[in-house]
């Protein structure tokens, strides 16, 4: 199926409102499927996030300073979380020691939850991304020393 026809549905499934749509073409099978009420915080919330990775940029100069070739890095594309609720403690806090293996935060990525673990142990120097906000893959995560 060509990116067209693709971009074509998508668009179809934002202006009906409808939930789902899925079509087959012989062996090739889309479903493409809207956003429930639960991500739509996540929507409403990228206007807000645009002005504080802007004004990340100087964080992110400041952290590389910081070793970023060694940063803990994002395994997927997703929502970064810092917590496993939003009610619940941070896996880590900046200063804390970890272990490798230790679950440091969670991706949700497809409306899966994906614990993201240390690659190694140390001492977590700075942590790179808001809670809440796009991660894409390979995306500086943590500064572990």
């Amino acid at each position: 199926m060509d990116l067209r026809k693709l971009k074509k549905l998508i668009d179809l499934v934002e202006e009906s409102g409808i939930a789902e749509i899925e079509v087959t073409e012989g062996e090739e099978k889309v479903r493409i499927t809207r956003a429930t009420a639960a991500p739509a915080p996540v929507y409403t919330a990228a206007p807000v996030a645009a002005p504080a990775a802007v004004a990340a940029v100087p964080a992110a100069a400041e952290a590389s300073a910081l070793n970023l070739a060694d940063a803990q890095k994002s395994p997927m594309v997703g929502t970064f979380y810092r917590a496993p609720g939003p009610n619940a403690k941070p896996f880590v806090e900046v200063g804390q020691n970890v272990k490798a293996g230790d679950t440091l935060c969670i991706i949700e990525a497809m409306k899966l939850m994906n614990e993201i673990e240390a690659e190694k142990s140390g001492v977590v120097k700075e942590i790179l991304v808001e809670n809440g906000t796009p991660v894409e893959y390979g995306e500086p995560l943590f500064i572990i020393e």
